[in-house]
């Protein structure tokens, strides 16, 4: 039996405090995957069940149809189950109330951005959904593809615009530095060559907040399923799981309403950037170190390779020493306790967070997590150990058995097989873009 609106759930999982029947669709979320559900959706639940109206999510899947297989027939209910070593606690999400596939019936997601309820649309497509060339420029030819964002964002204002309506705030949730002003960027880029008469109306009414986003969500495998099936008593095939921090910073610039997501522990700031510095460079930067030395010292996830004493030092010093001196901190922003929060997340043994997960898209990653690190001490003559370590496992990871999931991987091998690999991957017209160059 699947979970659905009807099933009797056990006393001890929480569950939404509002009537979901009567809330209409606030806001679409393209890149509906399990960070997103387990993140902004949460908060957007907690919202309604303060009394907040109307903020319910429409799904979308750019390409596959797996979050809507397994959310569309449990009427968009799904649970997350937060972990840590004291125990685990699982909650019901009904803020979802459906997932569109992009792929099957584009004109349902231009609809749904186009609807007079919409006020926010958000986005959670990694990295590379941007279509960015090595230069940062929009990929044009990319980007007119079936599947890109541009492309039905770009419909669905054109139909806004037609109907009268007002713009709507775009959300960038993505670990790209200055999200907010690259996507606005990038979509300008689209809009003229695209849509020219759309430019200007954009400009007017739209707006794209920077935004910080920080909760380890580690890929649900057969094992949660299991669990939480024992516990619910029914099967929930769109369950995540995650640990109990969450943190969330948008920049205040909004096109129209919004939640109250800061009643429930969002920030609201006028400048996100040292908080977005902070995570990229110590937490991300952390997590991707973690995932190649870890794995080629054989570990599988991340609690076993911060456990390993050969590699805890190395990532304490990148945080520390390496990272942290690069960031100017906004007032009351501790970074050297973020240091020892980080830590202790990154060893929760509740979580079994995959260092392969965490490996994906190495070259669109890469770029903001380390190298602006890098590039900074290199300007003061200085070196970065623990980064350079990084990046000597990183090229051993890409000549390794492991599978390499990134949208360079042909290249990133033959370039990690030369002779002058560090030139291929960092130097000149190398395949990762940075203000860095290798010594």
């Amino acid at each position: 039996m699947r979970l659905s609106p009807e099933t009797a759930l056990p006393a001890s999982v929480g569950r939404p405090a509002y009537d979901r029947a009567a809330q209409a669709a606030g806001i679409v979320h393209i890149g509906i995957g399990a960070f997103h559900r387990a993140h902004q959706a949460v908060y957007t639940d907690d919202a309604m069940g303060a009394g907040d109206r109307d903020w319910g999510i429409v799904g979308v899947s750019l390409r596959s149809g797996d979050v809507a297989a397994q959310l569309n027939a449990q009427d968009g209910l799904y649970t997350v189950s937060t972990r840590s070593a004291a125990g685990s606690e699982l909650r019901l999400i009904g803020a979802v109330q459906k997932v569109l596939v992009a792929a099957d019936n584009p004109q349902s997601v231009i609809d749904a951005i186009a609807a007079p309820t919409t006020h926010i649309v958000s986005f959670t497509v990694t990295e590379k959904g941007y279509l960015r060339r090595a230069d940062g420029s929009l990929d044009l030819a990319a980007a007119v593809g079936a599947s890109s964002l541009y492309r039905f964002v770009a419909a669905g204002l054109a139909a806004r615009k037609a109907a009268g309506l007002r713009g709507v705030t775009l959300l960038s949730c993505d670990n790209l530095a200055g999200n907010g002003a690259v996507l606005r960027r990038l979509m300008r880029e689209y809009l003229a060559a695209c849509h020219p008469d759309l430019s200007g109306w954009f400009d007017g009414e739209c707006t794209c907040p920077a935004t910080m986003i920080d909760r380890i969500v580690p890929a649900t495998t057969d094992a949660d399923r299991a669990a939480i099936e024992a516990e619910l008593g029914v099967r929930d095939e769109g369950a995540v799981v995650t640990e109990g921090f969450s943190q969330w910073v948008i920049e205040d610039d909004f096109a129209g309403p919004r939640p109250r997501w800061e009643a429930f522990g969002a920030e609201l700031v006028a400048d996100v950037a040292p908080y977005e510095t902070a995570k990229l460079r110590m937490l991300n930067g952390a997590h991707s170190a973690l995932a190649y030395i870890g794995l080629g010292r054989g570990h599988e996830y991340v609690h076993q390779a911060i456990a390993d004493p050969d590699i805890r030092p190395v990532i304490e010093r990148l945080m520390r020493d390496e990272a942290a001196p690069t960031i100017d901190a906004a007032p009351g922003q501790d970074l050297d306790a973020y240091a020892g929060a980080l830590l202790d997340r990154f060893a929760n043994p509740a979580l079994h967070h995959r260092l392969i997960q965490i490996a994906m898209d190495g070259s669109q990653k890469i770029p903001q997590r380390w190298l602006e690190t890098l590039a900074w001490h290199q300007a003061r003559g200085a070196r970065c150990p623990s980064l350079e370590a990084a990046i000597e496992a990183w090229i051993a990871f890409l000549l390794s058995d492991h599978p390499i999931d990134d949208p360079l991987a042909d290249p990133l091998r033959g370039a990690a097989a030369g002779p002058d690999a560090l030139d291929q991957l960092f130097g000149e017209g190398g395949l990762i873009a940075s203000g860095w160059r290798p010594a």
